[in-house]
């Protein structure tokens, strides 16, 4: 949600200046209507009350105020709002991922097996081949975070990384998600392709804020299905990073609805010299301008 809310704007923002003219004419209309204006100035504000037919009553919606609002809907609309980009006819269709893998003593545990973290490195060769050589970058973190290979469409080179990857060789002991997110973030930046992160971890830490990017995020919890769905600290992390939350599955469901999503998630690639395309959302607000201008033939309106 705040993602849309931060790309949100007009494509042609100069139709706006249209509104001071609209806001002009209205405020105009709306005095020449009022016939007691002129009388104001000189008779008391209950006399004037007391010998005005409904002068004590409180004015309507006319059609000055229709047409006002009407002329903003139009405004709003030619001026082009958007917040999402149009996908290149000549971009590349595979979108980079970045796959961050907790590894620490506790993905030893063996109540996923073999172990939790023998599975999330089946998941991860699972998810590669269904991705069909989509570049895929792979950080591995415990109490540090580090990055083990940047987005590559090999795949035989990721697996070998992440299977010699063991508690054992990881520097210091901890949970440093939220700065094995943030480098994640970094690395898809600096390729410049957009993409997605997957992390796969059987715990997380308390995160009191999302690291800084536009990146989507995916929580595969390396935990039973039951437990993972039901674990306090993965639930707040997945809360606290606006992410998504994945249990394991005995078949391949969980890995082709994840492939599917990554294939879309995130904004596409841009293509190398050409400007970003945004997806106009104007036409949205045609129908209602279509329901105000229905209001035109109502009997008697533009004389009320």
């Amino acid at each position: 949600m705040m993602q849309t809310i931060a790309a949100f704007h007009f494509i042609r923002p100069w139709w706006l200046l249209l509104l001071l003219p609209a806001l002009f004419l209205w405020w105009r209309e709306r005095r020449e209507a009022d016939t007691t204006a002129r009388w104001r100035a000189v008779m008391d504000g209950p006399l004037l009350a007391a010998l005005s037919v409904g002068g004590a009553q409180k004015r309507r919606i006319g059609p000055e105020d229709l047409l006002l609002t009407a002329w903003i809907i139009g405004v709003v609309a030619v001026a082009g709002p958007t917040w999402r980009l149009l996908p290149s006819p000549f971009a590349p269709s595979a979108r980079p991922a970045m796959f961050v893998l907790k590894v620490t003593p506790s993905m030893l545990e063996r109540d996923l097996p073999p172990s939790r973290l023998d599975r999330a490195r089946e998941k991860m060769s699972d998810l590669l081949s269904a991705r069909q050589g989509a570049p895929t970058g792979l950080i591995a973190y415990a109490g540090s975070a580090h990055l083990v290979l940047p987005p590559t469409p090999d795949t035989a080179v990721l697996n070998s990384m992440a299977t010699a990857l063991s508690p054992d060789i990881m520097p210091r002991q901890g949970d440093a998600l939220a700065d094995a997110l943030a480098l994640a973030q970094r690395t898809l930046a600096d390729a410049g392709q957009g993409g997605s992160i997957v992390v796969f971890a059987d715990t997380a830490p308390t995160i009191a804020a999302r690291p800084s990017g536009n990146a989507p995020v995916v929580l595969f919890a390396t935990l039973p299905p039951l437990r993972a769905q039901a674990d306090a600290s993965l639930l707040a992390a997945t809360q606290a990073l606006g992410a998504r939350l994945v249990a394991p599955t005995i078949d391949g469901a969980d890995v082709a609805a994840l492939a599917a999503r990554l294939a879309t998630a995130g904004a596409p690639p841009p293509v190398p010299g050409e400007a970003p395309r945004w997806m106009e959302a104007g036409w949205w607000l045609t129908p209602l301008l279509a329901l105000l201008v229905l209001l035109w033939f109502r009997r008697g309106w533009v004389l009320a």
